[in-house]
């Protein structure tokens, strides 16, 4: 069966067939049946009829493609890079003999046979010939060409009808017949030693079937044709660069392929973007054509838009508020208006109707296009105020945007960081450099001042330096310099030592420059007469003068000296004289040692400072690590260590919650403070573990999270929850891009360590705001400006501003304490103009104005803190003050947290603060127990929490400790200590022995345990120790007690124990370092810092068990599952009562352990070295604290 079917576009060969020619194609591989049909056409232009035969009787079952969409062209779109073919050599003599190319199909194949034949003579004469050969290279054999075809498997039964009846418009339906490859064999070359192949695809788009299809086609054929004729001659080869050559089965070494150079594809590339560019206004057109119809203000193309490519936006301008503006631009973003925004002008199309323009780039990571157009000035239009928006298929997500931005953020502060530490970098380099410099000037001039001191000396030492004394003694010879062997003469009869058995002579140089360094035996001397004696000495090295005298034996043993009257012999070295070179040089060498030892010292503090930021970062990081597992027993994470952007396991134990027995546990979690954009994460069930009682869960952790937040319940939709007492449960997120955002914490006290100290409370207002601080929150303290402040403590103090209040004017100053703001309040009534703190009769009403007057200086400077933590009775009055007067008038955002230091003074004014107070906390856990019952803290306990205190590592660390004769970590604590204990000995006259020695620093009150203080002297005594007191007391009658005490001791126990009853700072330090055991046995303890401050020092404590001496002091014998705990392990021995006999119990088994176990006793000394009761611990509770109370 024939069929004729117009082409798309005419083969590579039409340039040199210019009438009818046919393709015979004939089944190959099975894809098709054993019928065959024609496929013929009329060239337009070249009158080329094309017959196309195919077999069907064996096909293959078929293989239905999918159409292309019109928008899957890939954006960019480049030619492939051509695969290197073998060039064909031309053989044989032009003719103009007529020739047929036939191209047939290998039987075995069951392909498509492709045959042309021409139907023309005239057009095969010697000029088109040559044109064909250099165009397509076309080798003359025996001009058969092989033609393996992919597609063909795709026809389907309703186009082998149309193929069978004739009717088929092959260039509109929309298959595609690959031309695989091309093999041409010469008759010329029966060996066939050139085979080469090319590889092509043709395309041929059908998309109408009918009986009068190449009637309703031809203008569009006609239009093809046109674009094809601007190709010279292109071969049936698509792909012919995309595979390696391979030569088929069947085909003899007498085959080769056809290479078409790089022209020739680029030609082919260039045909088919043409192409695709007419079915692109196809497209087009019938788009714009069905929303003009439609009514609609745009569309775009491709109609499917996909991440990573261009799309054009179409905007009918007629159908919008810009219909009468000359310019349109469109204005957008994407993903919701978050990613990279554009501008672009629209320009007027071609398309019926007012359609305007432009390309828009859809980047990677889009998953929505936003855009509104206007008109360069005020006029827009937005789709009625709700915009317009494009959905991108194919890319991210919302949720995927998000992490990509988070993603995008941490690499920007990654980034931001690295060159801020650059900069740093820089700066300390260069700040190094001209420190160096001034360093090397200050050397420069202490070497010259050196070389001028060394050469007065030089002068003074040459007045008296000669080369003999007559009659006494010479040197031979008299000429001589340094490492010159000379002769020494002395006259014995001439001084003391005329009757000695023995001469001898102790000399130096350079006026005894490096000591003695010259001894030497004289003998008679057999050259000269009389009395004298010689030896033979060598003259040291840059000995310029040299040193001596004579005695009646060597060093050690010599009796009777000659030295000339105390002045001592003196001689010149004549070739030692120094000139000019010589200081010159001199002063150079001075020069280069200096530098050598001050880099030397340099290097020694940068390590040590680096070591001791080591050691601290290891302490922060153990202290975490023991802050998160300190409720494990409760919850704990699977990692313990959480990182942003992975998933952990939450494990939970409600057999120690209010939850205990419930059936069901939910976990209810979102993160950064219950403040994530995420928000509440749904409830999840938690799952039972094997073998134990807790419960878990999995969470996915986001990007940008820096804290999990945790409650739990009996339900799904609620119940019973456990929330930690209204804290909820958090734990640290470690790596987001997101970082907790800092609190402003504000502190009113009225003391602060050092410049206006009077007890403890002076010190945790410094200790916790520097802690708070190296968090990364910011803090102020606001302080009265006392007459008696310590100034020379305050850095760059300075005016601030004035403002009035309660009748005056109140003068504010600001500086630096411990690298924390403070603000000075002075009112110019002077109530704090009178030489203390305390002490005055109207306190309370000085501290009452105080209060009032720091709340007005935050109001009128337009402060908002988040805190405002106030301390004791002396600034109890601004947690009601503040409630009253200013939460409702401007200072609303900020929340009060109160804090007891001592329960003894104001307990009225204590019960308001309670009151009005959003949180309140004493200074440790078992002290807030033992005040519960307090008519000031019992109402309020639901609100009431113990932290701890802790002490300033800086300040105590006896790795930089001045007051120490020997630095030591927990590496050496054993050194350390040893020294420290001999200088203490020494330092208070005590015997230099190894005795366990203890240690007593506090103030001498009733509180402290006056009584128990005393025992335990005597105690210690007993067991053969030494003890070291240090305090004072405030009551005379007490002073004058221990005053008596010491002086017995002094008579009786003078070399096993010291009391010193004064305040001594650099004594305290010393007596923390040497003493084995420090005795805190205190009646009652808020919180106690003695103790914490001698486990910072290796020191055991020994304490009764109260307030904070029991939360800190695990005993080694009876608490190891306490401190376990609380993550830690026993440190120290306590006590019940309060009596001897509980003194007794707890200091025998110290001093026992001393004696019995020094190994065992060491290693205790280093464990609680290693314990960190800084403010690290206690700061993190306080932020728990505050985050609580803005909740």
């Amino acid at each position: 069966m024939e069929v004729t079917l117009p082409l798309q576009r005419s083969p590579s060969c039409r340039t040199v067939f210019s009438e009818r020619t046919q393709f015979r194609i004939k089944p190959f591989l099975g894809f098709l049946p054993t019928q065959s049909f024609n496929w013929k056409r009329d060239h337009v232009a070249a009158n080329i009829t094309y017959r196309i035969t195919a077999n069907f009787s064996r096909r293959r079952p078929r293989r239905i493609s999918t159409p292309r969409s019109n928008d899957s062209t890939p954006r960019g779109f480049t030619p492939r890079t051509q695969v290197p073919t073998t060039s064909i050599q031309r053989r044989g003599q032009k003719n103009n003999e007529k020739k047929k190319v036939v191209a047939k199909a290998e039987a075995e194949s069951d392909g498509i046979g492709l045959e042309v034949a021409s139907t023309s003579e005239s057009l095969f004469d010697e000029d088109k010939i040559s044109q064909f050969e250099e165009t397509v290279r076309m080798p003359e054999v025996d001009e058969r060409i092989l033609v393996e075809s992919k597609d063909a498997e795709g026809i389907t039964e309703s186009e082998e009808k149309a193929f069978v009846s004739g009717d088929v418009d092959v260039s509109v339906y929309g298959r595609v017949v690959e031309e695989k490859q091309i093999y041409t064999k010469s008759s010329d070359d029966e060996g066939g030693e050139n085979i080469e192949k090319e590889e092509s695809v043709e395309e041929i788009e059908i998309s109408k079937v009918g009986n009068n299809a190449s009637r309703e086609t031809e203008s569009r054929n006609e239009t093809i044709s046109k674009t094809v004729d601007k190709v010279e001659s292109i071969n049936s080869v698509d792909d012919f660069h995309k595979r390696p050559s391979v030569k088929p089965e069947g085909v003899d070494e007498g085959y080769y392929s056809i290479s078409e150079d790089k022209k020739k594809a680029d030609n082919f590339l260039k045909l088919k973007l043409e192409s695709e560019e007419i079915l692109r206004k196809e497209a087009l057109d019938r788009l714009a054509s069905d929303n003009f119809k439609k009514g609609h203000k745009l569309f775009y193309y491709p109609e499917i838009v996909e991440p990573d490519q261009d799309i054009e936006i179409f905007f009918n301008r007629s159908f919008s508020t810009l219909k009468f503006e000359p310019d349109v631009i469109i204005m957008g973003a994407f993903n919701d208006w978050k990613w990279k925004s554009f501008a672009i002008n629209l320009s007027k199309t071609q398309l019926n109707g007012d359609w305007w323009s432009c390309k828009v780039y859809v980047p990677r990571e889009a998953y929505k296009i936003d855009f509104v157009f206007y008109n360069g000035n005020d006029v827009y239009e937005n789709n009625d105020e709700q915009d317009f928006c494009i959905t991108v298929e194919g890319g991210m997500d919302g949720f995927d945007f998000e992490n990509f931005l988070l993603e995008e953020k941490r690499k920007e502060q990654e980034e931001v960081m690295r060159r801020k530490a650059e900069r740093e970098r820089q700066v300390e380099e260069q700040r190094r450099i001209e420190a160096e410099i001034v360093e090397s000037e200050a050397d420069r001039a202490q070497a010259k001042e050196e070389v001028a001191k060394r050469r007065g000396m030089l002068q003074e030492l040459l007045k008296d330096a000669v080369t003999s004394f007559v009659n006494v003694w010479h040197i031979e010879p008299t000429e001589f310099g340094a490492n010159d062997r000379v002769r020494l003469y002395y006259n014995r009869s001439s001084g003391p030592l005329s009757h000695a058995k023995e001469i001898w002579v102790h000399g130096g140089h350079n006026h005894w420059k490096d000591g003695r360094s010259i001894v030497s035996k004289l003998i008679k001397s057999e050259s000269k007469d009389g009395d004298w004696c010689c030896a033979d000495v060598v003259v040291p090295d840059q000995a310029v003068v040299l040193d001596w005298v004579f005695a009646d034996g060597p060093p050690g043993q010599a009796v009777v000296y000659d030295n000339n009257h105390l002045q001592d012999f003196h001689a010149i070295v004549p070739k030692s004289i120094p000139g000019e070179l010589y200081w010159v040089e001199e002063e150079q060498q001075i020069y280069k040692n200096l530098q050598a030892e001050r880099r030397l010292r340099e290097e020694a503090l940068r390590a040590k400072a680096e070591k001791t930021v080591r050691l601290k970062e290891e302490t922060k990081e153990r202290t975490l690590k023991t802050f998160l597992l300190s409720q494990k027993h409760i919850i704990y994470t699977d990692p313990i260590d959480v990182h942003a952007g992975s998933t952990v396991t939450v494990f939970y134990n409600p057999a120690n919650t209010v939850l205990k027995g419930k059936s069901e546990i939910w976990l209810r979690c979102s993160f950064n403070r219950w403040t994530h954009r995420m928000g509440l994460l749904p409830p999840q069930k938690m799952i039972p573990i094997e073998n134990g009682s807790h419960l878990k869960a999995t969470v996915k952790v986001p990007l940008d999270a820096y804290m999990m937040d945790f409650v739990f319940s009996e339900r799904e939709d609620g119940g019973i929850f456990d929330n930690k007492n209204g804290m909820d449960y958090h734990v640290p997120v470690f790596g987001g891009v997101v970082k907790e955002p800092p609190m402003h914490i504000v502190h009113i006290a009225v003391e602060m360590a050092p410049i206006a100290k009077v007890g403890g409370l002076g010190d945790v207002v410094t200790s916790l705001s520097r802690a708070v601080q190296d968090m990364n929150h910011n803090v102020d303290i606001i302080l009265p400006k006392y007459d008696c402040l310590k100034h020379s403590n305050v850095k760059d103090l300075q005016f601030h501003k004035s403002y009035f209040w309660g009748g005056t004017e109140i003068k504010v100053w600001t500086g630096k304490v411990e690298g924390v703001s403070v603000y000075f309040l002075e009112p110019q009534n002077g109530l704090f103009w009178v030489g203390c703190i305390y002490g005055r009769a109207n306190d309370g009403e000085r501290f009452g104005f105080f209060c009032h007057a720091a709340l007005e200086f935050l109001l009128q400077s337009g402060f908002h803190p988040d805190i405002i933590h106030c301390h004791d009775w002396s600034s109890a009055p601004v947690a009601w003050l503040f409630k009253e007067h200013y939460m409702h008038y401007g200072l609303s955002k900020a929340r009060v947290v109160f804090t007891i230091h001592n329960l003894e003074f104001g307990a009225n004014l204590i019960r308001k603060a309670m009151e009005f107070s959003d949180k309140a906390t004493t200074v440790s856990p078992t002290y807030t127990q033992e005040v519960s019952g307090n008519s000031a803290v019992a109402p309020y306990l639901f609100k009431f929490h113990g932290i701890l205190n802790g002490i300033d590592p800086d300040i105590w660390d006896p790795y930089n400790d001045k007051f120490l004769p020997v630095p030591y970590t927990s590496e050496n604590v054993v050194e350390g200590k040893r020294a420290a204990k001999e200088a203490l000995q020494e330092r208070l006259g005590l015997e230099k022995s190894d005795l366990p020695l203890v240690g007593i620093i506090t103030r001498l009150t009733h509180q402290k345990g006056i009584h128990l203080i005393k025992h335990a002297i005597w105690r210690t005594l007993e067991r053969s120790g030494q003890v070291v007191l240090l305090g004072s007391a405030p009551d005379p009658r007490i002073q004058n007690d221990f005053l008596s005490l010491a002086n017995q001791l002094h008579s009786s126990h003078g070399h096993r124990a010291n009391l010193c009853l004064t305040y001594d700072e650099p004594l305290s330090h010393l007596i923390y370092a040497g003493a084995d055991f420090i005795l805190v046995p205190s009646i009652f303890e808020p919180c106690g810092l003695t103790q914490l401050t001698a486990m910072r020092y290796g020191s055991i404590p020994v304490v009764r068990k109260t307030g904070g001496l029991y939360d800190t002091v695990f005993d080694v014998d009876h608490d190891l599952e306490r401190a376990q705990a609380c993550g830690l392990e026993p440190n120290g021995f306590n006590f019940d009562g309060a009596d001897g006999a509980g003194v007794d119990y707890a200091l025998n088994r110290a001093i026992s352990a001393w004696y019995d176990g020094r190994e065992w006793f060491d290693s205790l000394c280093k464990r609680v070295m290693e314990q960190d009761w800084s403010w690290n611990r206690p700061a993190l509770d306080y932020l728990e604290l505050y985050h609580s109370a803005r909740k």
